[in-house]
């Protein structure tokens, strides 16, 4: 079913439910604090693709697991740095290319296996990137 609840704290959903009352399929919910979320929910959680987006202008597109960041995706923050890859529970872990704001991956190149954020094994991995990009586009292409 359809619809749309306003929560106490000022954040609101507009979506599908399920039976039980939680959301589920797709939809999106603006928090209070004005971060929203667009995508597919499952049980209540942000899960499978979806986009969300944080008062700051950071954003991210791609997958999701049980609420977190986790599959593939691109992250991008206020100040313009991206990452493109592999998430795990919420953290840059896989492989990935992080992208400085003015265009550059550094010197040497910040890609390869990351783990808990932090680039600990340089090598190429073109074919995740591309996956992560094109995972982040059809999270951005859903319809709510």
């Amino acid at each position: 079913m359809q619809g749309t609840f306003r929560y106490p704290d000022g954040s609101e959903y507009t979506g599908e439910w399920n039976e039980d009352g939680q959301r589920h399929g797709l939809g999106q919910l603006t928090f209070s604090d004005q971060a929203k979320y667009r995508g597919r929910f499952e049980n209540g959680l942000f899960s499978g693709l979806g986009s969300i987006s944080y008062p700051d202008g950071s954003k991210y597109d791609g997958e999701f697991s049980q609420g977190r960041y986790h599959g593939l995706g691109v992250f991008t923050r206020c100040d313009g740095m991206k990452y493109e890859g592999q998430l795990h529970e919420g953290k840059i872990f896989g492989l990935g290319l992080l992208t400085f704001a003015d265009g550059s991956h550094g010197l040497p190149r910040n890609e390869g296996h990351f783990e808990n954020n932090k680039l600990v094994r340089r090598e190429k991995c073109p074919d995740t990137i591309r996956k992560a990009i094109a995972c982040a586009e059809r999270a951005k292409s859903q319809h709510i």
